[in-house]
């Protein structure tokens, strides 16, 4: 009751700042826009592409909506780079928005959503997730928009925000699986130290119920196809990306700026401690909750992004009460928001000339940025391939690739070459149909000939991908294979060829 007691004694927040956030908004989403056309297709891209003319409910590897607006921006506007990312260009600005609309409800004026706004405007994570097509894109905005609708129901007790809270995360469920672990960290944070009355209220019970008819329908397909999501979650876990558990907590400082992580540290810190902040530390158990579920299940540190923007906010909004402690001043000075937008960029975007990205920092620190390079060159080398068989044995010829952004970039490019469909059983691509029974040769992409020589009694290497820039990239150097004399066919052979990862 006393919880409740003071968040109905908070004074009308401050104005919100609508010229300067929405100045900084403006920046961002431009920068992005700006490069969004540099290099090329991000594997994921390719496969989104391709995965929104197969619509269902789910894929094994991530919810339906994905690639269902890159078909609908694909239909409409053709295969155009920079119309296909325009939407996280758009989602980011939009974040920027949201995240100092939290500062506001948590009693931010100008300065601390200022603040806030330029930490998630010059977040490195935000805008390398933000120059591609990204599942985590939108899982970001979602979940922020989740979190600001918290912060904003335990300020003004406004009983709809619940069935609306409700309804975005259905929506985030369908976007990204994570949602349901921040919304349940929510609930149990606000169960731990309040306020707790939302428990009373109808409309929690009707948001809850919108919730679940919205993941209904991708549970029901994960369940039909035996929860792949469970094993893609375990083979995550398995790959140790960003250093793994021990990695987790010091990448969460990188992810978010060096130097501006500090302020959301300090948030977290200020959570537990001001009395201005009690109504809200919620906020900072559902933060640890989920730093213990996910190291625990091996999870990556950007799980957590959702919260970090309610965290900056908490930090800004005492910088402005109370100052930055002693010491810390620099750290949320103007340099430091703009150096480290300018590190940011320099490290996340295509800013480079491709011809000299090899020899930059930036492929080592954020690997998707060297997944963008090469795939026409790909295409060409499976063409030529193509073009080297005899022409009875051409026409009959299958493709098939041991990745789906190798299948994927032979639908988007394979057709200028003459190239067939190509097949695929990696992850949802498997789902996408098997080869025809044609008898004839299969040019398999990637792969190593032990392996392939279970299936096919001839296997002979006939090309070698190069990417014209060497750059290291996943892609690099991978062999394409002309296999005859198939041991099965491939109704019998198809399932074999399933794998997740």
């Amino acid at each position: 009751m006393a919880t409740t007691a003071r968040a109905a004694e908070r004074p009308t927040p401050a104005a919100f700042a609508r010229r300067p956030v929405l100045m900084v908004a403006g920046a961002a989403g431009l920068l992005l826009a700006v490069f969004s056309g540099r290099y090329g297709y991000h594997r994921d891209e390719l496969y989104f592409r391709v995965a929104g003319r197969h619509p269902d409910w789910g894929y094994p590897d991530q919810p339906p909506l994905v690639p269902l607006l890159a078909r609908g921006i694909t239909e409409v506007f053709g295969d155009s780079l920079v119309l296909l990312r325009l939407p996280s260009a758009l989602a980011v600005a939009a974040g920027v928005v949201v995240a100092a609309l939290t500062a506001r409800e948590l009693g931010g004026g100008r300065r601390a959503q200022l603040m806030t706004a330029g930490a998630f405007a010059v977040c490195p994570f935000f805008l390398a997730v933000g120059h591609l097509l990204s599942t985590a894109t939108f899982d970001l905005l979602s979940s922020a928009v989740l979190v600001w609708l918290a912060v904003r129901w335990v300020r003004t007790r406004d009983q709809r925000l619940l069935l609306v809270i409700g309804a975005v995360a259905g929506l985030a469920s369908n976007v990204k699986y994570l949602a349901g672990f921040l919304l349940g960290a929510l609930v149990c944070g606000l169960l731990a130290v309040g306020p707790r009355d939302f428990l009373r209220r109808p409309m929690t019970y009707a948001g809850a119920a919108v919730a679940v008819a919205a993941m209904l329908p991708g549970l029901l397909w994960q369940a039909r196809h035996g929860w792949p999501q469970l094993e893609m979650s375990e083979r995550i876990a398995a790959e140790g990306d960003f250093g793994g558990r021990v990695g987790f907590l010091p990448f969460q400082l990188i992810l978010t700026g060096v130097v501006l992580s500090w302020l959301w540290l300090y948030g977290l810190w200020r959570l537990f401690r001001s009395p201005e902040l009690a109504p809200f530390r919620f906020l900072g158990c559902a933060y640890l909750l989920s730093c213990g579920v996910f190291l625990l299940t091996a999870g990556k540190p950007y799980y957590l992004a959702g919260l970090w923007p309610a965290l900056w906010a908490a930090g800004a909004v005492e910088v402005e009460r109370r100052s930055a402690p002693r010491g810390w001043a620099w750290a949320v000075s103007p340099p430091a928001y703009a150096i480290t937008a300018v590190v940011a960029a320099a490290l996340t975007l295509p800013v480079y000339p491709v011809s000299v990205l090899a020899d930059t920092p930036q492929p080592a620190i954020n690997a998707d940025a060297a997944e963008t390079v090469g795939w026409p060159r790909l295409v060409a080398e499976a063409a030529r391939v193509h073009r080297s068989l005899p022409p009875a044995e051409r026409a009959r010829a299958v493709v098939f690739t041991v990745n789906y952004g190798q299948a994927g970039a032979l639908d988007r490019y394979g057709p200028r070459f003459g190239l067939p469909r190509p097949y695929s059983g990696h992850n949802g691509y498997w789902h996408f149909g098997r080869p025809p029974e044609t008898g004839g040769p299969v040019i398999v992409v990637g792969g190593e000939a032990p392996l392939l020589r279970r299936h096919w009694s001839e296997v002979t290497m006939a090309g070698r991908v190069d990417n014209g820039v060497g750059l290291d990239n996943d892609e690099q150097g991978t062999p394409v294979w002309i296999c005859r004399g198939q041991r099965e066919p491939w109704a019998v052979l198809w399932p074999r060829l399933k794998h997740l990862d």
